[in-house]
């Protein structure tokens, strides 16, 4: 799932340190970044958040028990930790089971099945939406494709659509619709796994409500880290902070719309789910971020607290139940900050990783396979 979302950072920790490593940061390309991470979800922004109340959670996003939220975070899990094992050291990034994901709560205990980690029988295609700004800083970023490359021996395949990086939902919702229907796809049961990463989640369910010809190509929708509850922090934020993100180093974006920052307000997103009951006949799953403290990056820490003021149960950019699709699947809560879940810092620039994106290593490759095995395995589970 190597998308990504410069969401929020710091600069004011960054800042703080001695000159060489700012100048590092600056030669490396992200001296912009770290300037520009600080802006895009208003995490140096003067205005303080405040707790939900207690009458105005955000829409559907409550514990899963109101929710309509099914827990099959056990049988995840040994999906999971089955593909990790087989992989081993093998992996980049390697951990190991349980401490790739967090236990949050009771969870439900495994079912004791066997993992088939043999060839894919429906040869799944995993077609991911980025988040906020990909377009802006994918040259800089110049992700290695490891996460395609790991599934393919498998008979998975995987994608990343191109959308606005900082642009509207509805702008994205279009363009993914026009993406889906120019794919030249096989007869027979429906192969994509539209997973969104961040606001990519919510600009897929959009694309799913206002353009019905494409559900019939669509095997499953997976939030991965989505802000489908949008973010505290971009209450916030302004557009023009956002739109620095076109001087990223080699970036050709532009600012779309100009939606976007609108678009992951938690008001945009509770009004719109209020007014937009989700598609039937597909399945819907959620994968969540959830870290260990010690899970964070350094340059992520000022937006986690910031956000921790409305919850500390957060990954630096959303908080953990503004992840979950209403009536989805719950696979279970992922023990990385939001961008070690997709966004690959650390392996392209050493330098950064060591220095800010601290905590940026994560096995990408063994998650998105097991991803893809949960929803092979749900979708031929009968009775469903």
């Amino acid at each position: 799932m190597q998308a990504s979302n410069p969401a929020a950072g710091s600069h004011g920790g960054a800042a703080a340190r001695p000159a060489r490593p700012m100048r590092a940061l600056r030669s490396g390309g992200i001296g912009i970044a770290a300037a520009v991470t600080c802006l895009v979800l208003a995490a140096c922004a003067a205005k303080p958040l405040v707790p939900y109340s207690a009458d105005t959670p955000p829409l559907a996003l409550v514990p899963a028990s109101q929710a309509g939220v099914q827990d099959k975070r056990a049988r995840f899990r040994e999906i999971y930790c089955a593909v990790l094992e087989a992989h081993g050291s093998a992996l980049a990034d390697y951990r190991r089971c349980e401490d790739a994901l967090t236990r949050v709560g009771v969870e439900p205990a495994g079912t004791g099945m066997p993992v088939d980690l043999g060839q894919s029988r429906r040869h799944l295609v995993a077609v991911v939406v980025p988040g906020v700004g990909y377009d802006c800083f994918k040259p800089w970023l110049n992700a290695p494709g490891t996460v395609t490359k790991h599934l393919q021996p498998f008979g998975y395949d995987a994608i990343m659509l191109t959308v606005d990086g900082l642009s509207s939902s509805a702008n994205n919702a279009r363009q993914i619709r026009d993406a889906i229907l120019a794919m030249q796809l096989p007869a027979g049961a429906p192969q994509l796994v539209l997973i969104g990463y961040s606001k990519g989640a919510p600009d897929i369910l959009e694309a799913l409500v206002d353009y019905p010809e494409i559900r019939g190509r669509v095997a499953a929708v997976v939030s991965a880290a989505g802000a489908i509850g949008g973010s505290p922090l971009a209450n916030d934020a302004e557009q023009f902070q956002a739109d620095m993100l076109r001087y990223f180093p080699g970036s050709t974006c532009t600012s779309g719309d100009g939606g976007a920052v609108q678009s992951l307000r938690p008001a945009t997103r509770r009004a719109w789910m209020a007014q937009n009951p989700l598609p039937g006949g597909l399945r819907y799953y959620s994968l969540a971020t959830f870290p260990q403290p010690e899970r964070i990056s350094s340059i992520l820490k000022s937006s986690y607290e910031k956000l921790a003021r409305v919850d500390a149960r957060n990954d630096s950019q959303v908080i953990f139940y503004d992840q979950v699709v209403p009536g989805s699947a719950l696979l279970g809560y992922v023990n990385a900050d939001h961008w070690a879940l997709a966004v690959p810092i650390a392996r392209t620039h050493t330098m950064i990783g060591s220095l800010f994106v601290t905590q940026n290593a994560y096995p990408r490759e063994a998650l998105t396979e097991a991803v893809l095995r949960f929803v092979e395995e749900d979708l031929a589970t009968p009775g469903k």
